[in-house]
């Protein structure tokens, strides 16, 4: 969907709010929670509506690390670099879920069906490493686990995905 065609669930989502410098950040969680990203559209259409340059539109949302610009992935995983977890091999599990999904932290996977984020404390130390698909946290992670663990979410293997094409 493009910007153009969110304008009036964006346009709604600024008037349910004071169209003012001071609601900049609740209305643009409100549209990231409706709309699942700010897109380049979006934050045009926000400027225009809100009589805010994009550029500081972006300025505050690129300052908080929850916002995001592209669209989210189909399944979030996330691995946990956190104290417990960073030294039972955390950063070994996070360096082969790259691998397997041929992305870095922060990025999507091309088809969009997986994207990885790395995360400081889940509060489950006694677990560590933990690695989170969607809501499912996944205990004792190990880089042997995580092929096995893609294709419970639907990811191909790469020889597969070669022999298709």
């Amino acid at each position: 969907m493009t910007a153009a065609e969110n304008a009036a669930e964006i346009e709604a989502l600024v008037a349910a709010h004071r169209p003012e410098r001071e609601s900049l950040i609740p209305i643009l969680q409100d549209v990231q929670r409706e709309l699942g990203y700010l897109s380049e559209g979006t934050v045009t259409e926000l400027s225009r509506l809100m009589g805010i340059s994009a550029n500081e539109i972006y300025g505050v949302a690129t300052f908080y690390t929850r916002f995001r610009f592209t669209p989210p992935g189909e399944h979030t995983i996330r691995v946990c670099l956190g104290t417990a977890c960073h030294v039972r091999g955390g950063r070994q599990v996070l360096g082969e879920f790259e691998s397997q999904l041929g992305i870095k932290v922060g990025q999507t996977t091309n088809d969009g069906k997986f994207e990885l984020e790395r995360v400081y404390c889940l509060g489950c130390c006694a677990l560590a490493p933990v690695g989170v698909v969607d809501d499912k946290v996944n205990a004792r992670m190990a880089p042997k686990k995580i092929r096995h663990l893609l294709t419970k979410y639907g990811k191909r293997d790469r020889e597969e995905d070669a022999q298709t094409q």
